[in-house]
């Protein structure tokens, strides 16, 4: 079965959220399930919004909610969403810890935001929202940059996910195993080439530079470890990745890779970190700058999205340096 069925399409009605939609509906198309268009407003909503009187709405106060009806009934009307389940849902409050609550009430399996990425050298959204939704979903979410690669092909009322190679990041932590099965089945139900990358961060190298009598061994073991848990992954049942080793910056080798293999979707597991603020949870600084800077659509798996065990797969701490 595609991992995938209940899909949460957020939106602000705006044709820059509008241009995750296509992959929403063909998520929902492929998985047999139906698309949630979800809309986070600022001020409660009528729950009868979409069959309140024209009189009522005709009011001067009313006009918002005139504006805000005709924007989820030309939504709903798109070709794109034909022949779907469509459960149109608007509340009141903050997009993230909105969608958080909605994915258990609403049985999602799959988020889609969009995302503005980078802009020179400065974050075009600063604790942007997307990133917000990623730290907070408990569940899948796929970033979308609309200037990126694009793996669905929109056929009118019948688009399709069209994947052709898929890239694993991995880190061999807990936080990757479920990302692992997602992007193994995605892979095998589109016949899609699977990918892994490990990045064994630069600092390593700097410390065996600072401290040759012990770095430099660190290294050697750690290399060597990565090697031999990326043949595993090589070789592992329903896996059998086509694996790469790098050595740099993660998010940057992964970016690299990404672009030089025409990747059309990357899946990163991701390990959420309490803010030292408090509050709102933030993501790890690697997954952000991946999520900014990708070539390509980016799935972001959470930890706590538990699947089984890949069996041949064996799950052991990554050595002490």
């Amino acid at each position: 079965m595609f991992p995938f069925r209940n899909i949460l399409f957020p939106t602000d009605f705006t044709s820059h959220a509008r241009a995750a939609l296509k992959y929403a509906a063909a998520f929902a198309r492929n998985g047999r399930g139906q698309v949630v268009l979800f809309s986070v407003q600022s001020v409660p909503v009528p729950p009868n919004l979409l069959t309140l009187p024209e009189s009522v709405l005709d009011e001067p106060e009313n006009s918002g909610l005139r504006q805000l009806r005709t924007e989820v009934r030309d939504l709903l009307a798109d070709p794109l969403l034909a022949g779907l389940e469509v459960e149109p849902v608007i509340v009141a409050g903050e997009p993230a810890p909105e969608i958080a609550r909605a994915v258990p009430e609403y049985e999602i399996d799959l988020v889609t935001v969009v995302t503005h990425g980078r802009k020179g050298l400065t974050r075009a959204l600063r604790g942007s929202t997307a990133e917000e939704i990623i730290a907070e979903a408990p569940c899948p979410v796929l970033t979308i940059r609309p200037s990126q690669r694009d793996f669905v092909e929109d056929r009118g009322s019948c688009s399709e996910v069209r994947l052709n190679r898929v890239l694993l990041a991995t880190n061999f932590r807990p936080s990757s195993s479920a990302a692992t099965q997602v992007a193994t089945q995605l892979a095998t139900q589109t016949g899609a080439e699977l990918h892994a990358v490990h990045a064994i961060g630069d600092y390593f190298e700097q410390v065996s530079v600072m401290f040759p009598e012990g770095g430099l061994t660190a290294l050697t073991r750690l290399r060597s470890y990565v090697q031999e848990r990326m043949a595993q992954l090589a070789r592992a049942d329903g896996a059998r990745a086509i694996t790469h080793i790098a050595e740099g910056r993660p998010y940057a080798e992964i970016v690299r890779l990404a672009t030089e293999k025409d990747v059309d979707l990357i899946v990163i597991g991701t390990n959420v970190h309490a803010s030292l603020l408090g509050g709102t949870p933030v993501l790890g600084s690697e997954i952000e700058r991946v999520v900014r800077n990708s070539p390509c659509p980016v799935l972001c798996v959470p930890a706590s999205k538990v699947l089984t065990p890949l069996p041949a797969l064996v799950t052991r701490p990554v050595p002490q340096m």
